[in-house]
């Protein structure tokens, strides 16, 4: 995962912006808002945000996957199944937005079709900040799976998480479970696929072909079943 170097003026920026996307969004009125809170240039305003309150809105999102990942460094998940670190890691993200209303407002700007690709590199950002600190080391087809499937169950939870208002957030938090155990439900009818000798025919192959793509090359091919019980 390559972390984008954050710059203290382009973080100064995004603190005095928080507050008027509140009531205006990622918008442009909330970045030249911000931009004269902190008695900024403008020029060198647009020089830091080329795209103004958009680039903004990527750098929160990037702040939450920084602090997420210092917080899974410094959390104790010794005693805690792989499946387990992965749902804490969840959580520990979510934890770290400290305002869902711009959450909420990046969901809206992210989800219309010309941003579509800025929301999905974040998502898969987030989700390989997860694996990364977590210690995965997969290089075959596993290094995209894992991240694409933590990508959907990721988005699915943040949705989830914006709606929901029970006390202590205690509905994401079971939410976020059956998304992980829906995900082992998955692995574990892939398995069961796998070692049916009546599909050796067809697995087989497949598993060949699947094995020639490459992820950044760190180790020998792993196995595909049983991508989330240990850091491959």
């Amino acid at each position: 995962m390559m972390q984008t170097p954050v710059d203290p003026a382009k973080e100064q920026l995004l603190d005095a912006i928080l507050p008027h996307v509140t009531f205006d969004g990622w918008s442009p009125d909330a970045f030249h808002a911000a931009v004269a809170d902190v008695d900024m240039n403008p020029a060198h305003a647009r020089t830091l945000c080329p795209r103004g309150a958009v680039d903004l809105a990527v750098a929160y999102h990037e702040r939450g996957d920084r602090v997420m990942v210092d917080a899974i460094k410094a959390a104790d998940m010794s005693d805690m199944r792989f499946r387990d670190k992965v749902a804490h890691a969840i959580r520990l993200r979510i934890s770290a937005i400290d305002d869902k209303e711009a959450v909420r407002r990046g969901t809206a700007l992210f989800a219309l079709p010309h941003m579509a690709a800025d929301g999905t590199k974040l998502i898969w950002g987030t989700a390989d900040a997860i694996w990364d600190t977590l210690g995965d080391t997969s290089m075959d087809v596993n290094w995209y799976t894992k991240r694409l499937t933590l990508s959907g169950v990721y988005a699915s939870v943040v949705l989830y998480w914006l709606g929901d208002d029970s006390l202590d957030g205690q509905a994401t938090d079971a939410f976020i479970d059956r998304r992980i155990d829906d995900v082992m439900q998955f692995e574990k009818v892939k398995a069961q696929v796998r070692d049916n000798p009546l599909l050796k025919p067809v697995t087989g192959p497949l598993g060949r072909l699947m094995s020639g793509i490459r992820a950044p090359a760190r180790m020998p091919p792993v196995d595909l079943p049983g991508m989330w019980n240990d850091p491959q």
